[in-house]
């Protein structure tokens, strides 16, 4: 049982579909008082300002923050990995949901942005959401900001394109990939179903 907050982001129904298809018995909910009590998913399209934004005029700020506190499974997809930290060079003065404290960067201009398309993943320890990943395997990215691998001390695995940047986040029942597992095929699915299964 998984519920899907609907804040206001795009995606939704793609990751509702890749949930679908592995029988997770998936909601979108678009107030927290709809919450069935298990796991949850903060997708995320659009800029950081926005999406935290929209979690605080929803409820969903207080509502994850308080869920994450009582040990429940949380997965932030693209940008909503992002509002697991601290703040963002996107959206200056706004505040993230402060999981973690490091700061979202942009991608510095030595290559184009967005970062658009698959990317290969570099597996650095073995967790829950990666069990069956390979490093080298290839997942679908569109973003143009992101944090920095060698800030962020709970990546389970990062990516290499103009900078190491934490491709996957574990740490006890936070979750969060910067890529977009439901348009990433088998290895994508996998993720999910991991979720599903073992967080």
């Amino acid at each position: 049982m998984i519920d899907i907050i609907d804040y206001g982001a795009g995606n939704l129904f793609s990751v509702l579909k890749a949930l679908e298809a592995l029988h997770a018995q998936p909601q979108i909910i678009k107030t927290p008082n709809r919450y069935r009590g298990g796991k949850i998913v903060v997708p995320g399209v659009g800029a950081f300002g926005d999406a935290m934004q929209g979690l605080r005029a929803t409820g969903f700020a207080a509502f994850v923050q308080e869920q994450v506190q009582k040990g429940k499974p949380v997965l932030g997809i693209c940008v909503g990995l992002q509002v697991l930290f601290a703040s963002s060079a996107e959206s200056p003065g706004i505040t993230g949901l402060n999981f973690f404290p490091e700061r979202v960067t942009r991608f510095p201009a030595t290559h184009k942005v967005p970062h658009m398309g698959w990317n290969q993943l570099d597996v650095r320890r073995e967790t829950k959401l990666l069990r069956g990943i390979q490093s080298g395997e290839f997942v679908y990215f569109a973003h143009s900001y992101a944090v920095t691998a060698a800030e962020q001390k709970y990546a389970a695995a990062v990516c290499h394109y103009s900078l190491s940047f934490a491709a996957v986040i574990e740490n006890e029942n936070l979750y969060g990939v910067q890529f977009h597992p439901e348009k990433s095929q088998r290895v994508g699915m996998q993720i999910l179903k991991n979720f599903v299964e073992l967080c």
